[in-house]
């Protein structure tokens, strides 16, 4: 049995690889979520007008990685601190945000969002929000796998986003 989860982190491009490389996750899509358009383009969501934030969409079985993997991984990849966007990408459509697809995830993701904010870590409040999943709508063939057909670009992208040098000092610092 799978499940669905779903997470926003800025460019779409940078969050499929992370969760793209473990046993029991089965897809991650790039899309659109959150939004008051029907069948929004990458074109309208650009522009921060449609209400839809770029997302990925993981389908994983729980039994073999758990949600509380995922959510973690989440964590690692954004600023939760910024809700204006994302380190290079700025906007709505940008922000980050985990949404939930059942009470269980809400809970879970809650409770990470606590931990996460009394850790320390952070000098900044965090300002992701936990949403119920909205319609998923897949976004456009050239943004799949962004980073197995275009590694150089990709590479390019994340490096000069400004997201290696955040989860560096962030993440990989250690801990006292």
């Amino acid at each position: 049995m799978t499940e669905k989860a779903t997470f926003a982190g800025g460019c779409f491009w940078c969050m499929v690889k992370p969760f793209d490389q473990f046993d029991g996750i089965e897809r991650v899509v790039s899309g659109y979520t959150g939004g008051h358009v029907e069948n929004p383009t990458y074109e309208q969501v650009k522009t921060g007008t449609t209400g839809h934030l770029e997302v990925v969409e993981i389908t994983f079985q729980p039994e073999v990685f758990a949600y509380e993997q995922l959510l973690e991984i989440f964590w690692q990849q954004i600023d939760p601190t910024d809700n204006e966007g994302q380190f290079q990408d700025r906007g709505t459509q940008y922000r980050p945000a985990i949404f939930v697809h059942n009470e269980k995830q809400r809970e879970l993701a809650e409770k990470s969002k606590h931990d996460h904010a009394a850790s320390g870590r952070f000098s900044k409040p965090i300002v992701t929000e936990i949403l119920d999943a909205a319609h998923f709508y897949e976004a456009e063939d050239y943004h799949q796998d962004f980073y197995k057909k275009s590694p150089d670009e990709y590479k390019e992208d994340v490096e000069k986003s400004g997201r290696l040098e955040f989860i560096a000092e962030t993440w990989d610092k250690v801990d006292a």
